[in-house]
């Protein structure tokens, strides 16, 4: 990464943090004076980042919007909340307002692989395959669940997503989002109630909650 300019993510220099335990927060803050510093969050989100790029948008636009939110984090890096010790949240956000962008190719998206069979290999049928599908189980195909995806309100969907895709905890999608916690709640019980009408039932989400719920106890 070059200490002027914007950074090129294909010229980002290796380095390596001073210990294995060095916060999120603490490389940002260093790289304020040390911008090559700020390669280390990339390689350590970079590819988390490109997966849930690539299930919302496909594998062609992942690459460009993997390298363009790591620029702009790079840019705001000096607006970072030294208070959150993990980046993730932060990153998410702006992957997540990245795609906002492309609204209507990711509807157009999921409704044409809504159209072919769960079991046709390719781009689409690899990024609805994860959990979120498990737990649809085989009565219900991917098909189905990209239908139902794509008829969800956006501001639904990036709460679904940014959660199963993105396996943030309900405190993470709100500071990814930049809504209150309470929305994030209000939100995925909508777009859970949508899809397990469409889906018969089934409810591909239960599998987090169930996870939070266990973790306020």
């Amino acid at each position: 990464m070059q200490s002027t300019g914007d950074p090129c993510v294909a010229d980002l220099p290796d380095v390596v943090p001073r210990d294995g335990v060095e916060s999120d927060a603490s490389v940002v803050e260093r790289s304020w004076e040390e911008p090559d510093a700020f390669e280390i969050l990339f390689q350590r989100y970079a590819d988390d980042i490109h997966r849930y790029a690539a299930r919302r948008l496909g594998a062609e636009a992942a690459d460009d919007l993997m390298a363009e939110t790591f620029v702009i984090a790079f840019q705001q890096r000096h607006r970072y909340d030294l208070s959150r010790s993990q980046a993730r949240p932060w990153l998410y956000g702006i992957v997540t307002n990245l795609v906002g962008q492309h609204r209507r190719a990711e509807a157009r998206r999921l409704r044409a692989f809504s159209r072919v069979a769960s079991t046709t290999a390719g781009d689409g049928a690899e990024a609805l395959d994860d959990r979120v599908v498990a737990r649809v189980g085989a009565e219900h195909s991917r098909a189905r669940l990209a239908g139902a995806l794509a008829k969800l309100p956006a501001r639904y969907r990036d709460v679904l997503l940014v959660i199963a895709w993105g396996d943030l905890d309900y405190a993470e999608a709100a500071e990814a989002l930049g809504i209150p916690v309470g929305t994030v709640r209000s939100r995925l019980n909508r777009a859970r109630t949508r899809l397990r009408a469409a889906l018969g039932g089934a409810d591909p989400t239960a599998l987090h909650e169930e996870t939070e719920e266990t973790d306020r106890g």
